[in-house]
């Protein structure tokens, strides 16, 4: 295990690393390396902390309290209930990670935290005009699935909701409490989607009959129907995917790419784009004779 320094924020951080090379992929991973190469290896291989922000926290209190709603009898699952286990799911949220109370740093009135809370549950209370939980019976909420490609990828996720028909039939929930994107980005949104029915499929031999996204931000559900041929090219673009980093891994060249998304990064600082120089590259890189330069030039195309 190492200790390592850097500076975030003007700030000296300690870091505690014991940085392995990646073994398996996530919807979110995948995502951060078609991102950008470089935020994948702040995130998976250096790890470092990440600030938290209002809006996924959010959106981690709003999955929570659509969770745990489903723990009352179906007629007791109305909004007025949902709304009521916010503050007490905040609570909960605080106790495991405490560190999200610097959200609210200087708020001593505590008018931001109001609003906040008011924010999340008008997001809860949206729900029910998208669907009607006094109808459903969720066969799985918050499920971890895993499993392992006959090419030797592991997979690995975290489903919302999986809903199984009297006749066998599976649907795959994700709850977003973002907007729905614009139809030219609706590709990307459902790619977490199909991850999931990839893994699915692998897993039962079923594949999922129906994957559907409910976004609380604009009030709007996105279902998608997919077919054996879709989930094999989400296989091939994963393996395509997995080179790539495999490949970045051994040579330790992991190309920023900038985006209007950088404005968001917690690592401007550190990114060469910005001027800043990444910490030492924690994994040995043996000694290569095909240059850096020319290996990411090399590197199998996954976007």
């Amino acid at each position: 295990m190492v200790f390592r320094s850097l500076s975030v924020a003007g700030r000296r951080v300690c870091v505690m690393s014991s940085s392995r090379p990646p073994a398996s992929l996530s919807p979110s991973r995948a995502s951060d390396f078609m991102q950008c190469p470089l935020l994948y290896r702040f995130r998976v291989i250096d790890k470092l902390p990440q600030k938290p922000s209002e809006a996924a926290t959010r959106g981690t209190l709003v999955h929570a309290v659509l969770e745990r709603l489903f723990d009352a009898p179906a007629a007791e699952r109305t909004a007025p209930r949902a709304r009521s286990l916010v503050p007490g799911q905040w609570d909960r949220l605080l106790e495991s990670r405490p560190e999200l109370g610097e959200l609210f740093a200087g708020d001593a009135e505590g008018e931001r935290l109001t609003r906040w809370l008011a924010e999340a549950e008008q997001l809860v209370e949206r729900w029910f005009s998208l669907e009607d939980p006094t109808r459903l019976e969720p066969a799985e909420r918050e499920l971890f699935v895993e499993t392992e490609l006959e090419s030797g990828l592991r997979l690995r996720g975290v489903i919302d909701r999986v809903d199984v028909a009297p006749t066998g039939e599976v649907r795959i929930v994700d709850y977003k409490t973002g907007k729905a994107p614009r139809p030219e980005y609706a590709e990307g949104a459902l790619f977490q989607m199909k991850f999931y029915a990839l893994v699915v499929w692998r897993l039962k031999r079923v594949v999922p009959r129906r994957l559907q996204l409910v976004y609380l931000g604009s009030g709007e559900v996105v279902t998608y129907d997919p077919v054996e041929a879709d989930l094999e090219r989400v296989e091939r673009k994963l393996l395509a995917l997995w080179e790539a980093i495999e490949l970045a891994t051994e040579t330790g060249d992991w190309r920023p790419r900038p985006t209007k998304l950088c404005g968001w990064c917690d690592h401007q600082e550190i990114c060469p784009e910005f001027g800043g120089t990444p910490p030492v590259y924690p994994l040995s890189v043996p000694s290569a004779e095909v240059p850096a330069q020319q290996a990411g030039e090399d590197s199998p195309s996954v976007v």
